[in-house]
């Protein structure tokens, strides 16, 4: 950490950003931070990992935990393991981000917000208020959701469009802990690179290929080198059936080369140099179906 005079009054801590799947939670995180490290996707269970998106600013560092959706319909050893996620994650926050669709609350939004401890401050975040065309439906949407529970602060934002972001950070400043910077001024996320390339090879999969391939099907660094500013990559998508890599291997290989390109067009700008990358399609089965599979490819 470089050692730099801080106001008085500077505030630090985690902000750990929680919601049922589909929320707009990594959305959120990136555009909070100013850049891509959280990957998204329509498809639920995008993020599997606790993900930590940092800001500085001149009074405050704001680090933000971006949390797996919480699972609530199915009960397998993935789910097991991204529910403990978010769980752990509640448990260390100073503050919580509870993100809900405008116009949305039903039992699985019920489900999160019981997980949130009461003792930690906490801010509704109505994400998507550009989607509601009767704005006169948004205050009592709120008021309604704000019975719930003595939210903190209550902020309608759009992730997507940047509206509201500035307020919502100033609501979360005030509830911050006094405390010194952790990371350096420059620090943009905790992961590193290797891990950052993966998951950009992980969003252009569930982009691309969509609801074709099941949730298992993950992404892993097979060799990771850099020269100079040249970094060479090269990455195996995981699948549990030939099936599945015919898939994501496409026509001719037409899928897999648009999964490539686009994934280090994205690697590049979040780098800042040329990227060399390689990516395959290997079939594993079996690995997982229990959680001693799951931590052996790296969920927490």
């Amino acid at each position: 950490m470089t050692q730099t005079a801080v106001p008085e009054d500077f505030r630090c801590g985690y902000i750990a950003i929680v919601g049922r799947p589909n929320v707009g939670k990594s959305t959120l995180m990136n555009a909070l931070i100013g850049a891509k490290v959280s990957i998204t996707s329509r498809k639920a269970q995008t993020t599997r990992h606790r993900i930590t998106g940092i800001q500085t600013v001149d009074n405050a560092q704001f680090i933000y935990v971006d949390t797996p959706g919480f699972q609530t319909r199915h009960s397998n050893a993935l789910n097991k393991t991204l529910n403990k996620t978010v769980s752990n994650t509640l448990t260390a926050a100073d503050v919580t981000l509870f993100i809900i669709e405008a116009g949305m609350f039903g039992p699985a939004d019920q489900q999160v917000l019981d997980l949130i401890p009461q003792d930690v401050p906490c801010i509704l975040v109505i994400n998507k208020a550009d989607h509601i065309k009767d704005k006169a439906t948004l205050m009592p949407f709120a008021q309604k959701v704000a019975a719930l529970r003595n939210f903190t602060a209550i902020v309608p934002v759009s992730a997507k469009l940047r509206f509201q972001l500035d307020s919502l950070q100033a609501e979360i400043r005030k509830i911050l802990p006094q405390n010194m910077p952790i990371f350096d001024e420059d620090d943009i996320t905790d992961r590193s690179e290797k891990f950052l390339a993966t998951e950009i090879v992980r969003e252009k999969v569930f982009r691309l290929v969509g609801d074709e391939l099941p949730y298992t099907s993950t992404v892993i660094m097979e060799k990771f080198e850099q020269e100079g500013n040249l970094r060479r990559i090269f990455i195996a998508i995981l699948v549990q059936r030939d099936s599945h890599k015919s898939m994501l291997i496409g026509q001719k290989g037409a899928r897999l080369k648009e999964i490539s390109t686009q994934s280090r067009f994205d690697m590049e700008k979040l780098f800042g140099g040329p990227v060399y990358l390689e990516v395959w399609v290997k079939v594993k089965s079996g690995w997982a179906d229990n959680e001693a599979g799951l931590r052996a490819y790296g969920y927490e």
